[in-house]
């Protein structure tokens, strides 16, 4: 009995001690890091803010499946709408803050609710709300947009991964922060549900794969 419980008291150490820098997993945190910010009217603005979902109907991605899409959504920044990161825009703050609203949310296999979500499901359900349609499984979205270098990875780009002995690309997510080398981006884990993880943790620096820019 002894020996067990050393046993357990020595795992609930390592645990604790296991680096969490890097992860975000609830709303308040990613507010107080600048991840989760909320678009704002310009001062004076004689314009009614648009509604988000502008024109967009018109706009869904329709991919084919096993051929790369170039997808041309017009998503520039209203004149009556402030966005404080130079390298984004309305569009892509609204996504990032849908995905956002989901921190903390459990995996569920198939799940693309908050009742749940599995990776693809939390990317789809995103999109979606913004009437974009994208496929449903990892794999096929990465066959939507253009491939790029990390080097060049904004927000909003979909950050792809081969994980757990698979041939294929069997999980998404999608870029929140790039901040010098280092590529955050929100996903469901298996592990973890909605949370907010770092290319530089080493096991995601191993299975990464490609990243996509479905949003120019």
């Amino acid at each position: 009995m002894k020996h067990s419980l050393f046993i357990l008291s020595i795992l609930m150490l390592f645990t604790a001690c296991k680096p969490t820098s890097n992860i975000i997993t609830s709303k308040d945190v990613a507010v107080k890091k600048g991840i989760y910010t909320e678009p704002v009217l310009a001062k004076n603005s004689t314009v009614k803010k648009k509604n988000v979902k502008r024109d967009l109907a018109a706009k869904k991605v329709l991919p084919t499946l096993n051929q790369k899409q170039n997808l041309k959504i017009n998503d520039k920044n209203e004149s009556d709408i402030v966005i404080s990161k130079e390298d984004s825009n309305y569009l892509i703050e609204q996504l990032i803050n849908s995905a956002s609203d989901n921190l903390g949310v459990n995996y569920r296999a198939g799940g693309t609710t908050p009742a749940g979500f599995d990776c693809s499901g939390l990317m789809y359900s995103t999109f979606k709300k913004f009437d974009i349609t994208l496929p449903r499984s990892s794999h096929e979205m990465a066959e939507v947009g253009m491939q790029i270098d990390p080097e060049k990875a904004k927000r909003g780009d979909l950050i792809f991964f081969i994980n757990r002995g698979q041939k294929r690309i069997n999980h998404v997510g999608m870029i929140v922060e790039v901040n010098g080398d280092e590529i955050k981006f929100i996903h469901s884990s298996t592990q973890g549900g909605v949370m907010i993880s770092s290319l530089k943790e080493s096991y995601y620096e191993r299975t990464f794969k490609q990243i996509n820019r479905v949003l120019e």
